[in-house]
C-alpha cells in the first residue's frame, strides 16, 4: 500500500470514529535531525493547519494519539507502516 492510500484509509477510520496504529521516521526541521521510529498505536486524524500557519500542511500529517492524548504531527512522505502493512511512496503504477 502507498503513503496516500493509507491516508485515505485513516480519513475514513478516523471519520467511523475507529483508531488506527501507524509508525513514522520524525524529522524535525529546525533542529535538522530525527529521533528515529514514531509508533503510535492508537490514534485518529484532526483537521490539518491553514496554509497561513504552515507553509507545509500539505506535506503535514494531524492526529491525536489517544494514548496519551496529545496532539501530534508528522511529515506524510515519511509514513512507513499503517496498521501493520509496510508503506511505499509509489503511486502504484
Amino acid at each position: 500500500m502507498n503513503v496516500y492510500e493509507a491516508i485515505d484509509r485513516m480519513r475514513r477510520l478516523t471519520e467511523q470514529g475507529t483508531p488506527f496504529s501507524f509508525a513514522y521516521m520524525s524529522y524535525s526541521r529546525e533542529r535538522k535531525q530525527s529521533e528515529g521510529i514514531v509508533y503510535v498505536q492508537r490514534a485518529k486524524l484532526r483537521s490539518q493547519s491553514k496554509r497561513e500557519r504552515n507553509q507545509y500542511t500539505d506535506l503535514m500529517l494531524n492526529y491525536v494519539d489517544l494514548d496519551i492524548m496529545e496532539y501530534r504531527t508528522c511529515w506524510q512522505p515519511l509514513l512507513m507502516e499503517f496498521d501493520g502493512q509496510p508503506l511505499t511512496l509509489d503511486d502504484g503504477r
